[in-house]
């Protein structure tokens, strides 16, 4: 195809969505293209440093005091946490709407800064990894693309479980009782939303729905082999990439003090939100140490507010990309990014699951294991080690993950989605 066709990027302010979105932006790149990031001001600069042009937006009035990256939702998860100790019935109604509530808050407030941009780049392709809509991608008229860079139960199936409840495959036996009391939680906020879709020159939303699917290319990212049967087959627009991992990571390299010493080696990290909940990463710091493992931790935005164990090394951020081949085992909060790179690099998991599509996930991941599930704040001291002994002793499950991670790595899906990307720009 012609050269130098402008695409926009346009991840969710949280760097699991961002950095899919670099690894593909990366490609694009490579190929002549030229690649443009909306980012919140308080990302500014991150992209650049990556070689991409930015353009930047607010999803709040500003601040007084200058925002770390993310800041609006670092601040968000912190008030939010101790909602995190309860069901995901009972998250609902105090996670799931109020967190509904902040995503479409800041779509509205966000709107006519999109359509400036728009009308100044003249995109011939917007890409978005966003949960909800921004109506000024549909009303502009350019072709875009939606990337799913969540749990796959957010593309409902009435045969499949509703998503954030972290509910069994193989028992329905409360899918419907969340599934209303979703819609109860939900329903007036995603009516009015919808009106302002409208209002703004979007189509309205699908019933109970708070984005569109695209009439050009939809992008879901969830390996195969843990991947749920539909009932209802996804239409033609749709393409699973099954992992999409970026090669931008620096390179990484186990310190010496790790290299010296016995055990298996282990990747910690809880994302960049779940590390922030300092008490929580006291004591896994507190259990793992009694283990004979070595630790890499991934430490997070309150990295000065905890200290790691002798058998341990950590840092605010680590290239996780280049950390995950070369460690035995991950423990994870079960973020799609964390995820399904762990499988893509064929690495077992404990999964410690916070909110949204994590419990998803942990799920998935344990009830086809790949990984074993704990309760995040209730796991008992001897649980942990247990899980992470049993999955480090288990030669079948090392050999199919192995099988996994072979076939993945065979095809790239940052370089299939950067393909299917210049077939809808052109």
């Amino acid at each position: 195809m012609a050269e130098g066709k402008t695409v926009v990027f346009f991840p969710e302010g949280a760097f699991g969505p961002t950095n899919n979105c670099v690894g593909i932006g990366e490609v694009l790149r490579q190929r002549c293209h030229r690649v443009v990031f909306v980012v919140e001001e308080s990302f500014a600069g991150t992209l650049e440093e990556k070689g991409f042009e930015e353009r930047l937006m607010r999803l709040a009035p500003p601040p007084e005091e200058p925002e770390e990256p993310g800041q609006f939702w670092k601040d968000f998860i912190r008030d939010t946490a101790p909602v995190f100790r309860k069901s995901t019935f009972e998250q609902l109604g105090e996670f799931i709407a109020p967190t509904w509530q902040a995503l479409l808050d800041g779509a509205r407030y966000v709107d006519e800064r999109l359509v400036e941009i728009f009308d100044e780049l003249k995109p011939d392709a917007i890409v978005e990894d966003n949960v909800c809509c921004f109506p000024a991608i549909l009303a502009s008229g350019r072709p875009w693309v939606r990337i799913v860079s969540c749990n796959p139960l957010e593309i409902k199936d009435p045969d499949l479980p509703p998503p954030f409840g972290g509910l069994p495959f193989d028992d329905r036996s409360k899918w419907d009782a969340y599934r209303q009391e979703y819609g109860r939680a939900i329903g007036e906020t995603q009516a009015e939303f919808s009106e302002f879709c409208v209002e703004r020159g979007a189509p309205p939303l699908p019933d109970g729905e708070m984005i569109h699917t695209s009439d050009w290319l939809n992008l879901s990212l969830y390996p195969r082999e843990v991947d749920y049967p539909r009932s209802v087959p996804l239409g033609a627009t749709w393409h699973n990439l099954e992992s999409s991992v970026r090669t931008t990571d620096a390179e990484w390299k186990i310190p010496p003090e790790l290299a010296e010493r016995d055990g298996a080696l282990i990747y910690l990290s809880l994302g960049s939100l779940g590390s922030a909940d300092v008490p929580l990463m006291n004591r896994l710091v507190e259990v793992l140490a009694q283990t004979p493992h070595r630790y890499v931790v991934s430490k997070g935005p309150q990295h000065a507010e905890y200290e790691l164990a002798e058998n341990m090394v950590g840092e605010e951020f680590l290239p996780q990309v280049s950390v995950l081949p070369q460690v035995d085992l991950v423990i994870t909060h079960g973020g799609n990014n964390t995820t399904t790179e762990s499988l893509h690099f064929g690495k077992p998991m404990v999964l410690l699951p916070i909110f949204w599509d994590q419990h998803d996930n942990a799920q998935r991941i344990d009830e086809t294991g790949f990984g074993a599930r704990l309760p995040t704040y209730s796991f008992g001291d001897g649980d942990l080690p247990a899980a992470i002994d049993r999955l480090l002793a288990d030669k079948g499950l090392k050999g199919r993950l192995a099988g996994v991670a072979e076939r993945l790595q065979a095809s790239p899906g940052n370089e299939r989605a950067a393909g299917l990307i210049e077939q809808v720009a052109a």
